[in-house]
């Protein structure tokens, strides 16, 4: 029989990612919903229908431990992606990011602790370093949360060290840098770059512009989900996924204006959209060294050729699909 995985946060952009391709891979997937009175199945609606077959939805809550449980009951392993998100929604309100974040992260380790799963897979953020203070950054960077967003996954990441540490579980931590692609909301830096420009060839408006970061295709992280469920090595790890590459937000701006084939357009700079500049994180480049070495990852999107590609396919998916992007994406703020 395939083997079953709960994968919270399952609708969501990575998540729905990670659906797909488990079962391409021969998993069934128990894909943990967000309960809403619409029963959204949020992107997982998007997918092959001949690949829906393969998954049983269960619409719940991680901040509630019955439903986590109920939900995990069944099931080979876990991967934990659900998470609240937004960096400048966590300014306003850090209980709500404890709440989800920290308090959701417990309830899969518990219910995952009675349950005795087979593997327990905790979705870290490369936001937990802060702005680099080496680069390229590996495993053993200091931690510096420089926002209330970034806290809570640190805070998710100790539990999670602390339950390996302390009952012998097989638990692994991944911690992916940005990821981009199909499906990204508009908190992100490259959706908010490109939908702006498809709908509007004048201007953008746009934060600061010189921050680094390093972009992995959201298919490279998939499969990187995949090895590290897989790799027996991965327990009591916590594995930098990157693509050890960094690229400005300037860079990008002009990237996708030479795919869309823009010349000319006015960046206007909004101060709604800047960070404050102790919690601005300046600089992330990855270390993918450990990945190499313990899950056998490595990215096909890799280094200037291999980012160029992956945006070019991220451009022509918003292209074809700007009529019916859901209006959730229309945001004023974004991430990096």
């Amino acid at each position: 029989m395939k083997k079953k995985i709960l994968i919270t946060g399952s609708e969501g952009f990575i998540g729905s990612h990670v659906t797909e391709f488990l079962i391409k891979k021969g998993y069934r997937v128990k894909a943990f919903i967000l309960y809403n009175s619409f029963s959204s199945l949020g992107w997982l609606n998007n997918i092959d229908p001949k690949l829906k077959k393969n998954i049983e939805f269960f619409f719940g809550d991680v901040r509630n431990f019955d439903s986590v449980y109920n939900g995990m009951k069944g099931c080979h392993a876990v991967i934990h992606l659900a998470a609240l998100i937004g960096i400048p929604y966590s300014y306003l309100t850090p209980e709500s990011y404890i709440d989800t974040n920290v308090k959701g992260t417990l309830n899969v380790l518990q219910s995952a602790k009675q349950l005795k799963l087979s593997k327990i897979i905790i979705t870290s953020t490369s936001e937990v370093y802060g702005t680099a203070q080496y680069v390229p950054i590996n495993e053993s960077h200091p931690i510096n949360p420089q926002s209330p967003y970034a806290a809570s996954k640190v805070s998710a990441d100790a539990l999670a060290t602390s339950f390996y540490k302390s009952f012998n579980m097989p638990i692994a931590i991944i911690r992916p840098f940005n990821t981009f692609g199909p499906r990204q909301s508009n908190r992100a830096i490259i959706p908010t770059i490109i939908n702006q420009l498809i709908t509007n060839k004048k201007y953008i408006k746009l934060g600061n512009l010189n921050p680094t970061r390093d972009f992995s295709y959201v298919e490279d992280v998939a499969n990187a989900f995949y090895k590290v469920l897989i790799a027996k090595k991965s327990i009591g790890r916590t594995i930098n996924i990157g693509s050890n590459f960094e690229i400005s937000i300037k860079k990008i701006v002009y990237l996708v204006l030479d795919i869309l084939k823009i010349k000319n357009i006015k960046i206007i700079l909004e101060k709604v959209r800047v960070r404050k500049k102790t919690s601005e994180v300046y600089r992330l480049y990855s270390s993918n060294l450990l990945a190499k070495k313990i899950i056998k990852w490595s990215p096909k999107f890799s280094k200037s050729r291999g980012f160029y590609l992956g945006l070019k396919k991220t451009v022509e998916w918003y292209v074809k699909e700007k009529d019916t992007i859901d209006s959730k994406n229309k945001k004023t703020t974004y991430d990096i």
